[in-house]
C-alpha cells in the first residue's frame, strides 16, 4: 500500500498528475485497505452476473437434418463475429443459411445488452436459424 502511495506522490511531484488528483487517488486506496482489513480471511466476494457472461446461442436447423448449434460468450463474440460471418458466407454449404443474417443488428443487440430471441428466421423449406442471448 505504501508503494502505490509513493507512486501517486512521484506522479504529482513529475507534474503526471495535479495534487487534486492525487488525493483522490490516495483517498481511494486508503478506503480499499481499509475495506480489505474489515474483510473476514475466507471472505469469496459474489461476482455478480454480468451481461458479459451470457452466451449467444446459434441454432440453424435444416430440412436435410444438417443441424448446427453453436455457443459463444458475449465476450468473444464481438470479436469475431463480423469475421465469422464473413466467412461462412464464402462457404457455398453454409452461405445460403448466413445469407440473410444482419450482422449489424446482432452486434446493435449486444451492444443494448439485449436478451432473448434476437434472430428468427424461417424458410419455406423448412430452415430455421435462430439466435438467442442468454
Amino acid at each position: 500500500m505504501k508503494s502505490e502511495i509513493q507512486k501517486v506522490l512521484t506522479m504529482v511531484q513529475e507534474g503526471k498528475i495535479d495534487t487534486e488528483k492525487g488525493s483522490e487517488l490516495i483517498q481511494v486506496l486508503n478506503e480499499k485497505e481499509h475495506s480489505t482489513a474489515l474483510r473476514p480471511l475466507n471472505y469469496a466476494p459474489q461476482r455478480p452476473s454480468s451481461y458479459i457472461d451470457k452466451t449467444l446461442k446459434i441454432r440453424v436447423k435444416s430440412a436435410e437434418s444438417d443441424n448446427v448449434n453453436v455457443n459463444l460468450p458475449i465476450k468473444l463474440v464481438k470479436v469475431v463475429l463480423a469475421a465469422g460471418h464473413n466467412i461462412a458466407s464464402k462457404i457455398p454449404q453454409s452461405a445460403q443459411y448466413v445469407q440473410d443474417i444482419n450482422i449489424d443488428l446482432i452486434l446493435e443487440a449486444i451492444e443494448n445488452e439485449l436478451d432473448g430471441q434476437i434472430v428468427d428466421v424461417k424458410s419455406a423449406n423448412g430452415d430455421t436459424v435462430s439466435i438467442v442471448i442468454e
